[in-house]
């Protein structure tokens, strides 16, 4: 896992508790999730952008994620971009 950061560990508990976790369905090395249904974010390297698109709207089988915030959100996307060294 990366360095204790607040908006990574905020980011990392948002993966793994969010309302269907994203970890159920997304290998993520650094939230040690090996979901077998959605793209392996280390080998994708979703910029955020590209991230929040997908948690607002929804793609494929993936749903939207409309309980969270927008800051949730926000923090979710930069985890998430970050923690497989994406583009920024």
């Amino acid at each position: 896992m990366l360095a204790a950061d607040p908006d990574m560990e905020a980011g990392r508990a948002l993966f793994v508790g969010a309302t269907p976790a994203c970890a159920i369905c997304h290998t993520l090395n650094d939230a040690q999730s090996s979901g077998a249904i959605g793209p392996k974010l280390d080998e994708l390297k979703p910029d955020a952008a590209r991230v929040e698109t997908a948690i607002r709207n929804g793609i494929g089988q993936m749903p939207a994620y409309t309980s969270l915030s927008d800051k949730e959100i926000e923090v979710l996307a930069a985890y998430v971009a970050k923690a497989t060294g994406a583009q920024q």
